[in-house]
């Protein structure tokens, strides 16, 4: 039987800028979301080199609190549940199929973790793990007016019994996933986590894709393409030329340590050649 598992309070809030704990209100629930997103950055380095990525919360804290890693959204929403947990907030896990570049009435797999949280009568989804387009503020679930955050809006909408999430990207109202209030354990998110690292269909295996927020832009790396979206301005892409440069780009626009692996640089040499061939 595995230990019980302790969440480090004071490491989590110091990343997250807070000395003590604040309390459980809608405030706190915006900034905390908002910090998350700038300091733990979405990455799929793991899936990348084909490494097992484990989800079990003792593992995850230490990926993100003492490896110098991000992670994707059964890493960062897990250990982002039990940080608002922890704060005294009414929350748990749900989870949801990813529609984003594809039909919105396609049924995939669930492969993404969101948090439902219940806060003086009123429901919000809240989500630090969705890549380059996750909110960076709470969505109120039971609308379906659009809903500012500090960078996109959103939207919500229902039908029978599932919810769509939409992002206004440019002039388009993009559709993100969809989900249902389904009750979830944490073997659901083991389960989905292996396909997603596992499966040959999975669209992050073999592939590096990062992700980072900060005020009023979103930093992107999809394999050796780097790119800065600031609000109101055409985004900066540049296409990264060799495997040291994409390594810099990881620590200094991204603030990850990259992982020691026998495989990185070679793997991240194919996936150059790859892209500029």
């Amino acid at each position: 039987m595995s230990e019980p598992f302790t969440l480090d309070l004071q490491t989590y809030l110091g990343r997250l800028g807070y000395s003590a704990a604040p309390p459980p209100s809608l405030e706190t629930l915006r900034e905390l979301q908002l910090r998350h997103t700038a300091e733990f950055p979405f990455e799929t380095l793991s899936t990348m080199l084909r490494a097992p990525v484990a989800v079990d919360p003792a593992a995850i804290q230490d990926k993100l609190f003492r490896e110098g890693r991000g992670g994707y959204c059964f890493e960062l929403n897990q250990l982002f549940l039990r940080l608002l947990q922890a704060l005294g907030f009414e929350a748990r896990g749900l989870t949801g199929r990813v529609v984003m570049g594809g039909p919105e009435d396609a049924l995939p797999a669930r492969t993404h973790m969101i948090v439902l949280v219940t806060l003086d009568g009123a429901r919000y989804i809240v989500d630090v793990g969705f890549g380059g387009l996750v909110p960076t503020g709470p969505l109120l679930l039971d609308s379906d007016a659009q809903q500012a955050t500090p960078h996109e809006l959103y939207r919500l909408s229902l039908r029978d019994g599932s919810y769509t999430l939409r992002a206004l990207v440019g002039e388009e109202w993009r559709a993100l996933y969809v989900f249902d209030l389904q009750r979830t354990a944490e073997i659901d998110y083991t389960v989905a986590s292996w396909y997603v690292s596992t499966h040959p269909d999975s669209p992050f295996l073999g592939q590096m894709i990062v992700a980072r927020t900060g005020p009023q832009w979103r930093k992107t790396l999809h394999n050796g393409s780097f790119a800065i979206h600031r609000q109101g301005e055409v985004s900066e892409r540049v296409q990264l030329a060799d495997v040291d440069a994409l390594l810099e780009v990881l620590r200094s626009e991204f603030g990850i340590r990259p992982p020691e692996h026998p495989a990185l640089r070679a793997t991240i040499a194919r996936i150059l050649a790859e892209q500029q061939g």
